[in-house]
């Protein structure tokens, strides 16, 4: 089983997306992802 990681809107804050995760980062994910409750694309970060 992998982990995953959950990707957050940084606009609206809402948690929209789940990929799999590389623990080999030391650095937090971004990607600009579309946002159903902004309607936009909109940058996406990795939460905790």
């Amino acid at each position: 089983m992998t982990a995953k990681l959950v990707l957050a809107c940084s606009v609206c804050g809402s948690r929209n997306y789940s990929v799999p995760s590389n623990r080999n980062q030391s650095v937090r994910l971004e990607l600009k992802k579309f946002c159903n409750t902004c309607n936009a694309h909109t940058l996406h970060r990795e939460t905790k």
